[in-house]
Protein backbone atom coordinates (compact mmCIF):
# COMPACT_ATOMS: atom_id res chain seq x y z
CA UNK A 1 0.00 0.00 0.00
CA UNK A 2 1.26 3.72 -0.92
CA UNK A 3 2.10 5.09 2.40
CA UNK A 4 3.99 1.59 3.94
CA UNK A 5 5.71 1.65 0.35
CA UNK A 6 6.44 4.98 1.57
CA UNK A 7 8.08 4.27 4.75
CA UNK A 8 9.70 1.35 3.78
CA UNK A 9 11.82 3.29 1.27
CA UNK A 10 12.59 5.43 3.60
CA UNK A 11 13.92 3.10 6.34
CA UNK A 12 15.71 1.58 3.02
CA UNK A 13 17.36 4.74 2.89
CA UNK A 14 16.39 4.91 -0.81
CA UNK A 15 14.66 8.75 -2.32
CA UNK A 16 12.94 7.32 -4.68
CA UNK A 17 9.48 5.13 -5.35
CA UNK A 18 7.66 4.14 -8.49
CA UNK A 19 3.72 3.85 -8.27
CA UNK A 20 0.60 2.10 -10.03
CA UNK A 21 -2.08 3.78 -9.23
CA UNK A 22 -4.16 1.33 -8.33
CA UNK A 23 -3.50 -2.13 -6.69
CA UNK A 24 -2.62 -4.68 -8.75
CA UNK A 25 -3.02 -8.19 -7.15
CA UNK A 26 -1.33 -10.61 -9.06
CA UNK A 27 0.52 -12.28 -6.32
CA UNK A 28 -2.23 -13.32 -3.41
CA UNK A 29 -0.44 -11.58 -0.28
CA UNK A 30 -3.20 -10.35 1.44
CA UNK A 31 -3.00 -6.83 1.30
CA UNK A 32 -5.31 -4.37 1.05
CA UNK A 33 -7.27 -3.47 -2.29
CA UNK A 34 -6.69 0.53 -2.90
CA UNK A 35 -6.78 3.15 -5.87
CA UNK A 36 -4.72 6.60 -5.78
CA UNK A 37 -7.17 7.61 -8.47
CA UNK A 38 -10.20 7.40 -6.66
CA UNK A 39 -9.64 8.03 -2.85
CA UNK A 40 -8.54 11.66 -2.29
CA UNK A 41 -7.74 11.07 1.36
CA UNK A 42 -5.27 8.42 0.51
CA UNK A 43 -3.60 10.68 -1.69
CA UNK A 44 -3.05 13.66 0.66
CA UNK A 45 -1.65 10.74 3.46
CA UNK A 46 0.80 9.94 1.04
CA UNK A 47 1.67 13.58 -0.08
CA UNK A 48 2.14 13.95 3.91
CA UNK A 49 4.87 10.48 4.12
CA UNK A 50 6.69 11.49 1.63
CA UNK A 51 7.21 14.93 2.68
CA UNK A 52 7.56 13.85 5.79
CA UNK A 53 9.76 11.02 4.81
CA UNK A 54 12.28 12.35 2.32
CA UNK A 55 11.22 10.37 -0.38
CA UNK A 56 9.35 11.45 -3.96
CA UNK A 57 7.74 9.35 -7.00
CA UNK A 58 10.33 8.66 -9.62
CA UNK A 59 8.51 6.98 -11.90
CA UNK A 60 4.47 6.27 -12.64
CA UNK A 61 3.74 2.61 -13.93
CA UNK A 62 1.04 1.26 -15.96
CA UNK A 63 0.49 2.81 -19.01
CA UNK A 64 -0.47 0.87 -21.90
CA UNK A 65 -0.93 1.19 -25.92
CA UNK A 66 -3.62 -1.61 -26.34
CA UNK A 67 -5.12 -2.02 -29.66
CA UNK A 68 -8.21 0.45 -30.48
CA UNK A 69 -7.44 1.91 -26.94
CA UNK A 70 -6.54 5.64 -26.90
CA UNK A 71 -3.94 7.22 -25.01
CA UNK A 72 -7.03 10.42 -24.57
CA UNK A 73 -8.36 8.08 -21.82
CA UNK A 74 -5.14 8.47 -19.65
CA UNK A 75 -6.05 12.20 -19.05
CA UNK A 76 -7.48 12.00 -15.49
CA UNK A 77 -4.02 9.60 -14.22
CA UNK A 78 -2.09 12.22 -15.47
CA UNK A 79 -3.59 15.03 -13.57
CA UNK A 80 -3.08 12.21 -10.69
CA UNK A 81 0.25 11.75 -11.07
CA UNK A 82 1.22 15.28 -11.48
CA UNK A 83 -0.44 15.79 -7.73
CA UNK A 84 1.70 13.65 -6.28
CA UNK A 85 4.15 15.16 -8.56
CA UNK A 86 5.38 12.50 -10.79
CA UNK A 87 7.80 13.83 -13.41
CA UNK A 88 8.27 10.56 -15.77
CA UNK A 89 5.86 7.49 -16.86
CA UNK A 90 6.91 4.91 -18.22
CA UNK A 91 5.21 3.02 -21.75
CA UNK A 92 5.30 -0.12 -23.30
CA UNK A 93 2.80 -1.00 -26.45
CA UNK A 94 0.51 -4.28 -26.85
CA UNK A 95 -0.15 -3.10 -30.11
CA UNK A 96 1.30 -5.22 -32.84
CA UNK A 97 0.44 -1.70 -35.25
CA UNK A 98 4.22 -0.25 -34.81
CA UNK A 99 2.55 3.16 -36.68
CA UNK A 100 -0.17 3.32 -34.47
CA UNK A 101 1.98 2.87 -31.46
CA UNK A 102 4.13 5.81 -32.42
CA UNK A 103 1.23 8.05 -32.89
CA UNK A 104 0.43 6.72 -29.45
CA UNK A 105 3.21 7.86 -28.01
CA UNK A 106 3.27 10.95 -29.38
CA UNK A 107 -0.38 11.43 -28.19
CA UNK A 108 0.68 10.46 -24.83
CA UNK A 109 3.69 12.50 -24.80
CA UNK A 110 1.66 15.70 -25.85
CA UNK A 111 -0.83 15.03 -22.70
CA UNK A 112 1.75 14.36 -20.55
CA UNK A 113 3.62 17.66 -21.72
CA UNK A 114 1.18 19.46 -20.92
CA UNK A 115 1.59 18.14 -16.75
CA UNK A 116 5.09 18.68 -16.94
CA UNK A 117 5.68 15.12 -17.00
CA UNK A 118 8.23 13.28 -19.33
CA UNK A 119 6.94 9.56 -21.25
CA UNK A 120 9.57 6.91 -21.10
CA UNK A 121 9.68 4.36 -23.73
CA UNK A 122 10.77 0.85 -22.38
CA UNK A 123 12.04 -1.84 -24.61
CA UNK A 124 10.58 -5.18 -23.43
CA UNK A 125 11.35 -8.17 -25.53
CA UNK A 126 8.47 -10.05 -27.44
CA UNK A 127 6.60 -6.92 -27.06
CA UNK A 128 5.93 -4.47 -30.53
CA UNK A 129 9.25 -2.03 -28.96
CA UNK A 130 10.65 -5.04 -28.07
CA UNK A 131 14.87 -4.10 -28.23
CA UNK A 132 16.84 -1.11 -28.00
CA UNK A 133 17.26 -0.26 -31.89
CA UNK A 134 14.00 -0.11 -31.94
CA UNK A 135 12.90 1.77 -28.90
CA UNK A 136 15.91 3.96 -30.56
CA UNK A 137 14.16 4.46 -33.39
CA UNK A 138 10.82 5.24 -31.73
CA UNK A 139 12.37 8.12 -29.86
CA UNK A 140 13.86 9.89 -32.81
CA UNK A 141 10.59 9.76 -35.07
CA UNK A 142 8.63 11.20 -32.21
CA UNK A 143 11.48 13.69 -31.86
CA UNK A 144 10.43 15.39 -28.56
CA UNK A 145 12.98 16.09 -25.88
CA UNK A 146 10.82 14.95 -23.43
CA UNK A 147 10.68 11.11 -25.18
CA UNK A 148 13.42 9.45 -24.02
CA UNK A 149 14.28 5.58 -23.15
CA UNK A 150 13.94 3.75 -20.01
CA UNK A 151 16.99 0.65 -19.78
CA UNK A 152 15.97 -2.46 -18.45
CA UNK A 153 18.92 -4.49 -17.88
CA UNK A 154 17.13 -7.63 -18.26
CA UNK A 155 15.45 -6.62 -20.97
CA UNK A 156 18.41 -5.40 -22.63
CA UNK A 157 20.70 -8.29 -22.37
CA UNK A 158 17.73 -10.93 -23.21
CA UNK A 159 16.32 -8.74 -26.60
CA UNK A 160 20.28 -9.15 -28.03
CA UNK A 161 22.03 -5.95 -26.99
CA UNK A 162 24.63 -5.36 -24.34
CA UNK A 163 27.36 -2.11 -23.47
CA UNK A 164 28.32 -1.81 -26.17
CA UNK A 165 25.09 -1.18 -28.14
CA UNK A 166 23.92 0.86 -24.92
CA UNK A 167 27.34 3.02 -24.93
CA UNK A 168 26.26 4.21 -28.85
CA UNK A 169 22.88 5.72 -27.84
CA UNK A 170 22.83 9.22 -27.79
CA UNK A 171 22.95 9.99 -23.58
CA UNK A 172 20.11 12.51 -24.17
CA UNK A 173 18.40 9.46 -25.43
CA UNK A 174 18.25 7.90 -21.72
CA UNK A 175 15.98 9.26 -19.26
CA UNK A 176 16.03 6.52 -16.45
CA UNK A 177 17.47 2.61 -15.55
CA UNK A 178 15.76 -0.26 -14.12
CA UNK A 179 18.36 -2.67 -12.70
CA UNK A 180 18.09 -6.63 -11.44
CA UNK A 181 20.06 -9.56 -12.40
CA UNK A 182 19.03 -12.58 -14.25
CA UNK A 183 20.64 -15.61 -15.79
CA UNK A 184 21.40 -15.34 -19.96
CA UNK A 185 18.69 -17.95 -20.47
CA UNK A 186 15.18 -17.94 -19.32
CA UNK A 187 14.57 -19.70 -16.49
CA UNK A 188 11.03 -21.00 -15.48
CA UNK A 189 8.02 -21.35 -17.61
CA UNK A 190 8.12 -18.27 -19.62
CA UNK A 191 10.02 -15.28 -20.64
CA UNK A 192 7.12 -13.05 -19.37
CA UNK A 193 6.69 -14.91 -15.54
CA UNK A 194 10.12 -14.70 -14.60
CA UNK A 195 10.61 -10.86 -15.81
CA UNK A 196 7.57 -9.91 -13.88
CA UNK A 197 7.81 -12.51 -10.52
CA UNK A 198 11.24 -13.62 -10.18
CA UNK A 199 14.27 -11.79 -11.01
CA UNK A 200 17.53 -12.02 -9.02
CA UNK A 201 19.64 -9.08 -6.47
CA UNK A 202 22.27 -7.45 -8.78
CA UNK A 203 25.39 -9.82 -8.68
CA UNK A 204 23.19 -13.28 -7.94
CA UNK A 205 23.36 -13.67 -11.82
CA UNK A 206 24.94 -13.30 -15.28
CA UNK A 207 24.13 -9.93 -16.52
CA UNK A 208 27.05 -8.15 -17.14
CA UNK A 209 25.88 -5.02 -14.98
CA UNK A 210 29.33 -2.81 -14.23
CA UNK A 211 29.67 -2.65 -18.08
CA UNK A 212 25.91 -1.35 -18.22
CA UNK A 213 26.29 0.99 -15.60
CA UNK A 214 29.34 2.28 -16.80
CA UNK A 215 27.32 2.80 -20.80
CA UNK A 216 24.65 4.57 -18.57
CA UNK A 217 24.42 8.46 -18.10
CA UNK A 218 25.93 9.88 -14.81
CA UNK A 219 22.18 12.20 -13.81
CA UNK A 220 19.52 9.25 -14.30
CA UNK A 221 17.85 8.11 -11.70
CA UNK A 222 18.19 4.24 -10.94
CA UNK A 223 15.46 2.08 -10.23
CA UNK A 224 15.39 -1.21 -9.13
CA UNK A 225 12.86 -3.84 -10.11
CA UNK A 226 13.70 -7.20 -8.79
CA UNK A 227 9.93 -9.07 -8.07
CA UNK A 228 11.38 -12.29 -6.02
CA UNK A 229 7.53 -13.81 -5.78
CA UNK A 230 8.81 -17.23 -4.46
CA UNK A 231 10.07 -15.27 -1.35
CA UNK A 232 7.25 -13.56 -0.50
CA UNK A 233 4.40 -16.93 -0.93
CA UNK A 234 7.08 -17.96 1.10
CA UNK A 235 6.27 -15.27 3.96
CA UNK A 236 9.54 -13.15 3.88
CA UNK A 237 8.52 -9.57 4.39
CA UNK A 238 8.67 -7.03 2.10
CA UNK A 239 11.61 -5.54 3.80
CA UNK A 240 13.44 -8.66 4.41
CA UNK A 241 13.33 -9.51 0.39
CA UNK A 242 14.23 -5.22 -0.41
CA UNK A 243 16.84 -5.14 2.24
CA UNK A 244 19.67 -7.36 0.74
CA UNK A 245 18.56 -6.04 -3.28
CA UNK A 246 19.36 -2.55 -1.87
CA UNK A 247 22.52 -3.53 -0.49
CA UNK A 248 24.11 -5.18 -3.04
CA UNK A 249 22.60 -2.58 -6.17
CA UNK A 250 24.30 0.23 -3.65
CA UNK A 251 27.52 -1.79 -3.26
CA UNK A 252 27.51 -2.54 -7.29
CA UNK A 253 26.85 1.44 -8.08
CA UNK A 254 30.02 2.25 -5.46
CA UNK A 255 32.28 -0.20 -6.88
CA UNK A 256 31.52 0.56 -11.11
CA UNK A 257 28.50 3.11 -11.66
CA UNK A 258 30.85 6.12 -10.27
CA UNK A 259 27.75 6.86 -8.13
CA UNK A 260 26.90 7.20 -4.43
CA UNK A 261 24.49 4.20 -3.76
CA UNK A 262 21.94 6.41 -1.47
CA UNK A 263 21.21 9.01 -4.36
CA UNK A 264 19.93 6.73 -6.77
Amino acid sequence: PPVEFVDLAADLECRYITIFLRAVASVPLGYPVFTLKNDAGLRRNMRAAMSHRGVTISLGDGFLVLPGAEMRSFRGDLDILAELGVSRINVVSLDPDRDRTLDQFATLAELAAQRSIEVLIEPVPGLTIGDLSTAVAAVKHIARPDVRLLIDAMHLVRSGSGPRDLAAVEPCHIGYAQLCDATLTVRGDSYAEEAMYERMAPGEGELPLPDILAALPRDIVIGLEIPQRSLALAGVGPADRLRSCVEAARALLDRHGGRDGKEH
